[in-house]
């Protein structure tokens, strides 16, 4: 299979107003890729738009909710409209909510599922028959390693995102059954700096965060413009997305202890009081459009990313993630 350079490429970045789909966007335009962008907030996206065609880029955006199909397909027919074809389409949009499980409503739990799991699905649907029509191209959505390994307070979101790999699975069989050369990549962050923690609903009584280290959403960025070049069928992105990932396949009740030990009071900034009625994006766009969050003096760099893309280093080797788990362990002290 042969994927379009990026420079010769139509793509749509759904979520794109602000964290990983925004730094995808930018990376996107800035290679010479024509982009439109799409989430809830307009003026998000009016700025994102603003942004890349002061560099010289190519780009537009479309409003919409992608827990309504009818307006997921809008953004798939727009694009199509205005650049006569689709070739990658990257979904990004998700919504976070910090909770235990007992303490999450029936209707907030379903909410996330509509956005970050629905959202995707809807995305898929509306993005194939382009790309069927095209004879070639790219899904590209953005999972998580919460897809591999659940967290706590976040039952919903892991169940989101464990969804999401249920659903690509099944798919990406039936396109190579079908013969169709349309690739499919799951891309699955470790934790990112991005305003995902300060922006999601929490009612630990304190601002959420993720368990550190965090990375650069660049990487995350780096990752989907390589998958829009290169069929890869999943990206862990992160030395602890696999140095997880590795554990979990090892010794789930390691992982279990790990979690019982961290889980819970690295998810909880110290001295931080948030309510659960502080301003959030759970039900309703927020201003903030930046890229990265406020977790910048927790940032590392990524030793398996900074490597590339290769198959080795995204099934890691005893050496390296020994290191890794080294290197984790020392951040958390």
């Amino acid at each position: 299979m042969q994927l379009k350079p990026i420079n010769q490429q139509v793509v749509a970045v759904v979520g794109a107003s602000s964290g990983i789909g925004r730094k995808a966007a930018l990376e996107f335009a800035q290679r010479g890729a024509k982009v439109v962008v799409s989430a809830r907030g307009e003026l998000k996206l009016k700025s994102l738009v603003e942004e890349i065609r002061g560099f010289g880029g190519e780009a537009n955006y479309i409003v919409a909710d992608v827990q309504q199909f009818d307006q997921v397909k809008a953004i798939a027919d727009k694009t199509v409209e205005l650049y006569g074809r689709l070739d990658t389409w990257v979904h990004a949009a998700a919504i976070g909510m910090f909770a235990t499980f007992d303490k999450t409503t029936p209707e907030e739990f379903k909410h996330v599922i509509d956005v970050s799991l629905m959202g995707q699905v809807y995305g898929a649907m509306a993005a194939l028959p382009h790309l069927k029509r095209e004879g070639r191209g790219a899904l590209i959505h953005v999972s998580s390693m919460e897809g591999r390994r659940s967290l706590p307070y976040q039952s919903a979101y892991s169940c989101a995102k464990h969804g999401i790999e249920g659903f690509l699975e099944a798919m990406r069989i039936e396109l190579i059954h079908e013969k169709w050369p349309i690739n499919v990549t799951s891309i699955k962050p470790a934790v990112i700096n991005t305003p995902f923690w300060n922006n999601g609903l929490t009612k630990l009584g304190v601002k959420p965060s993720g368990i550190p280290p965090y990375y650069d959403p660049k990487i995350v960025a780096d990752a989907i413009l390589y998958a829009a070049e290169h069929p890869i069928r999943d990206l862990l992105v992160g030395d602890i997305a696999k140095l997880l990932d590795l554990a979990q396949k090892v010794s789930p009740s390691l992982v279990d202890s790990l979690l019982l030990l961290l889980g819970f009071n690295l998810q909880r900034s110290s001295g931080e009081l948030k309510s659960e009625d502080a301003p959030n994006n759970f039900y309703q766009p927020v201003p903030d459009d930046r890229v990265d969050g406020d977790y910048q003096n927790l940032v590392i760099p990524s030793i398996t990313d900074a490597l590339g893309k290769l198959p080795l280093f995204q099934l890691g080797t005893g050496a390296l993630l020994a290191l890794l788990a080294a290197q984790a362990l020392k951040q958390m002290d």
